[in-house]
């Protein structure tokens, strides 16, 4: 083979040798025969003595477990399974050579052969027997020329001399020859072989390749072991003393062994540990009945049933008798507001110990690896997220619980209605296209017909479910196709309304209510808000317990009702729907409101609907709706609704105030109250403001110039005339000019009414100047008062009325409080009014910011009029005694009653103007005010009119520096009092 390959690499011009003989390294026979090495002493085997004598002429290689070279050395007889073991005493090859080294063999028995050895590459020689063995049983014997762990195989241990023997505790078989993959050895039985090599009271036990000794039970070596060569056995164990027994035992001891006396309900088990084991009645399968968990106590048990079970009788554990009987989990709740055990939108199937919980369709759980529950719900799919596009280009999708709908957008039209929406087949068209397509009916106009159709279409799929989106859609289609509302292409209705299409949308919207309203037990809310319509629908269910009324909203407008009412008289379920329509008002106009005023449209048309049969109201519906326009002072509201009766000529529909009235009505909003529901809205009936009366303004004005110059002479009088010290005409002066201001811009409060910030100012300062007036007057009372009180005690006085620090801040002080806080709390009521002039407004009655202190005023002053004539009960008295003092008495008496006639009680008048000889007699008397005080304050005095009579002759002179009798209030007070003390003195 070596030369062959030699030959094949010399191609590629490798120079490979042969260096051996041929037929040797590369030819000869491989022997692998573990028996053949020098140690293997066995012979009582089957083919004992082997013999070699049929190599002859043959190459030979020893390998394996038996060795590699042959032994140079004759052994012991029997050595290497054969009597005669053959050894090669010459020395052998050390080179690689193409000729054997020629030598004689010898066997132990001193025969000798002829034999050649060659030295092969990878260091291992071949045999060759030129001669026949010279004697029978010769075999040759082989050693290990170098030993490594896996010469001699398993167990086995390659000595130094190449030999192998079996490991230690192990032997060779006696019976049975090596194989060519183990040396054979078996383990040693020290125990049969070695009697009492463990000692007494022992069991000795065999073990591969060695043995142990172990104690008998209830025995244990000696403390301290003896050093013997034998082990010296063992001695009793107290077992008593390691409580062997446990807790629930007793334990007693004998000579190699003891003994336990177990408790009640415990036996003894010498196997376990402790001995004394609790009697397991749980063993017994039926104890506890079928479906059942027994659970072993310590001298006891304890019965339970298993998950999904329960005992019969629930007050005692499971037996025998009282069985578990399966619970249906699908009928037992886990909370007080839960529906079953898989919770909302699942159904639950019973099984026997168990349950199954499966998602509606349309439902799937969270966690697909839990079953459905509370914790792990059914929860919707979302078919339009899920799926985009899935009803087509130019569509809505609506998810709702367990399905989804399809609809159009406003501006479009499904193809085959709102309710019967078909994948694939649907498509959205324009409203116009839409209103072509629909055959007209007779009697009809096209777009009643299209309105009507829709109704047909809900009314023939009862139970139909539609969206939100296909409410909005619809009402958007119908409000598009009359010609009103933000979809309307052109309008086609005229300013009188459209009294037809507008109640067969409102009879629509009864349909379209019933088909949006789900099906509840307790309680569902529901809202559409889109440019057309505002829509909120409550639905309650038998399992809804609010009592208290309900509220629903729409544009801003509210309805308020008990509609818990309506569901006991209709099995506990009721809707009601709330909602406005952009465009209705122009439909059902303010014209078809029967009356002879100016009507106007000013809210927005409210609808109110609560399908069922049985809509009789125990109470009053409560409408909030908010102006959508202005009511001047001269208009008043009325909630009205759309009536609409059957006559000999056909339906009769038009507004009525029948059953609804105004509860409660401000500038923003009315409050309707009305006892039954419909459409409601609300008509502002405008009165036709009170013709002018040219003469009675001309009137006015000239009055009010005369009371001017009037006023202004006091004014003069009062500022440049001498007067008295003892004289306060601070009060007096202030009054008049406060009047003087006051009338001088009511003459031209109606100039400025197009100048909102002028108008509003003058109608501030004229409310200001007004409520001045009357407290300066009510000051000026005050004094007299006062004054009049201390003449009639007969006190010095040194100068009558209160100080000018307090006359101010009271006289300007309170007037600015009073218009300071209505403007806080109302500033709009400033400006102009509905007879066009700057002043108060009626709205909110704010005009009571001004009557209200005038009244007070006029309290108060004729309270003071009454203590003032009271106090004068001594000088009227005494009048009959003294004339002189009876005319000055006379004459103070009547300038009290005429100051409180003329700036108080012509203000009655103010509340008669129904006629014009009342009018009159305002204007003259309350424009004059200014003329009686100039009477009563200054002609009537002498002094004043001596100052005049000196201003218009210029001969005031050094008389202008004396004191004088000044005939003012005062004056006439202090001048009988005079004359008196002068008659004391005389006398």
């Amino acid at each position: 083979m070596d030369c062959v390959l030699s030959l094949f690499l010399g191609l590629f011009i490798i120079p490979v040798s042969c260096d051996f003989p041929p037929g040797s390294c590369d030819g000869y026979i491989e022997i692998n025969e573990p028996w053949r090495n020098r140690a293997f002493a066995s012979t009582p085997f089957t083919g004992y003595s082997q013999n070699d004598a049929d190599f002859l002429g043959k190459w030979l290689r020893f390998t394996g477990i038996g060795g590699d070279t042959v032994v140079t050395s004759c052994l012991t007889v029997q050595t290497g399974a054969t009597l005669v073991p053959i050894f090669i005493p010459f020395p052998l090859p050390t080179n690689l050579s193409l000729y054997p080294t020629n030598g004689t063999a010898k066997g132990c028995n001193e025969n000798s052969f002829l034999v050649s050895v060659a030295l092969c590459p990878g260091e291992f020689y071949v045999y060759k027997p030129e001669d026949p063995l010279p004697a029978p049983n010769m075999v040759y014997v082989t050693y290990h020329s170098k030993c490594t762990e896996k010469s001699c195989g398993p167990l086995g241990n390659c000595t130094a001399d190449g030999g192998c023997i079996c490991n230690g505790g192990y032997e060779m078989p006696p019976d049975d020859p090596p194989t060519s993959t183990s040396y054979g050895c078996i383990d040693i039985n020290e125990c049969t072989r070695t009697k009492g090599i463990c000692g007494h009271n022992t069991n000795c036990h065999n073990t591969v390749g060695s043995y142990s000794c172990n104690c008998w039970e209830g025995f244990q070596l000696p403390k301290p072991i003896p050093k013997l060569k034998l082990t010296p056995g063992c001695e009793d164990i107290d077992e008593c003393l390691s409580g062997v027994c446990g807790p629930y035992g007793t334990c007693y001891n004998t000579i190699g062994s003891f003994v336990c006396n177990c408790s009640e309900g415990f036996r003894a088990d010498y196997k376990m540990s402790p001995i004394c084991q609790d009697i397991d009645e749980c063993y017994n399968p039926t104890i506890c009945g079928p479906y059942s968990i027994c659970e072993n106590l310590p001298g006891n048990y304890s019965c339970s049933c298993k998950v999904g079970f329960e005992p019969m009788d629930k007050t005692k554990q499971p037996n025998e008798t009282n069985v578990c009987i399966d619970i249906n989990e699908c009928i037992l709740p886990v909370c007080s507001t839960c529906i079953d055990i898989c919770g909302p939108d699942c159904n639950c199937s019973n099984s026997i110990g168990s349950y199954l919980c499966t998602c509606i369709p349309g439902y799937r759980i969270n966690n697909p690896d839990f079953i459905a529950s509370y914790d792990n719900p059914c929860r919707d799919i979302d078919e339009c997220t899920e799926t985009p596009g899935i009803c087509g280009k130019m569509t809505v999708c609506t998810n709702v619980p367990g399905t989804f709908y399809c609809s159009c957008p406003d501006g479009l039209f499904p193809t085959t209605g709102i309710v019967a929406w078909i994948l694939n087949v649907t498509y959205c068209q324009s409203v116009e296209d839409a209103l072509n397509k629909v055959p007209v009916k007779e009697g009809l106009t096209k777009e009643i017909s299209f309105i009507s159709n829709m109704q047909d279409d809900l009314k023939n799929n009862t139970g139909a479910f539609i969206p939100e989106a296909t409410v909005a859609n619809s009402f958007a289609a119908s409000m598009a196709v009359s010609g009103v509302g933000p979809r309307a292409t052109q309008s086609k209705v005229s300013s009188e309304g459209d009294r037809a299409t507008g109640s067969a949308i409102l009879d629509l919207s009864e349909y379209i209510v019933v088909a949006m309203t789900p099906h509840t037990e307790n309680q569902t809310k529901k809202e559409v808000h889109s440019s057309t319509v505002d829509l909120s629908l409550l639905a309650i269910g038998p399992g809804s317990k609010d009592n208290w009324n309900t509220s629903l909203s729409a544009n801003g407008n509210t309805m308020d009702f008990n509609l818990q009412a309506i569901a006991r008289a209709n099995n506990g379920s009721a809707t009601a729907a709330f909602m406005t329509l952009n465009g209705m008002e122009s439909l059902l106009s303010h014209q078809y409101f029967q009356t002879e005023k100016k009507t106007d449209m000013c809210s927005d048309v409210i609808t109110a609907i609560i399908p069922v049969n049985n809509t009789n109201l125990t109470e009053p519906v409560n409408f909030t709706i908010y102006h959508r326009k202005e009511v001047p002072e001269t208009g008043t509201v009325s909630c009205v609704y759309w009536k609409t009766t059957e006559t000999v000529e056909g339906k009769s529909m038009s507004w009525s105030e029948e059953g609804c009235w105004v509860a409660f009505s401000n500038e923003n909003y009315t409050i309707c109250s009305c006892s039954h529901l419909s459409t409601f809205a609300l008509i502002m009936q405008i009165g036709e403001p009170t013709p002018s009366n040219p003469f009675l303004e001309w009137l006015n004005r000239i009055c009010v110039i005369i009371g001017l110059f009037f006023l202004a002479l006091a004014i003069f009088t009062f500022l440049l005339c001498s007067w008295n010290p003892k004289i306060n005409n601070t009060a007096r002066l202030h009054l008049c000019l406060n009047l003087f201001f006051s009338q001088l811009l009511l003459l031209w409060n109606d100039k400025y009414t197009d100048n909102k910030l002028a108008c509003t100012v003058m109608a501030g300062l004229l409310h200001f100047l007004i409520v001045a007036s009357f407290v300066w007057m009510l000051l000026e009372a005050l004094q007299l008062h006062l004054l009049v009180r201390r003449l009639s005690k007969v006190q010095v006085i040194r100068r009558d009325g209160l100080p000018r620090p307090i006359l101010y801040l009271v006289g300007y002080g309170v007037p600015f409080v009073i218009v300071g806080v209505s403007a806080l709390i109302y500033s709009g009521g400033y400006g102009v009014t509905s007879s066009n002039v700057c002043f108060l407004s009626t709205k909110r009655n704010f005009n009571w910011a001004l009557t209200g202190p005038i009244i007070a005023v006029l309290a108060i002053n004729w309270l003071l009029f009454l203590a003032t004539l009271w106090s004068l009960r001594p000088t009227l008295a005494n009048m009959k005694s003294d004339v002189s003092q009876s005319k000055d008495t006379r004459l103070i008496i009547f300038k009290i009653v005429a100051q409180f006639v003329i700036l108080g009680c012509t203000w009655i008048l103010g509340l008669y103007q129904s006629n014009l000889f009342f009018q009159v007699l305002f204007i003259i008397l309350n424009s004059q005010q200014g003329t009686f005080l100039y009477i009563v304050h200054c002609l009537l005095n002498k002094e004043v009119r001596e100052e005049y009579i000196k201003w218009l002759t210029c001969s005031i002179g050094k008389e202008a520096a004396e004191e004088k009798d000044v005939g003012s209030v005062t004056e006439d007070f202090d001048k009988p009092e005079n004359q008196n003390n002068e008659g004391k003195k005389d006398h």
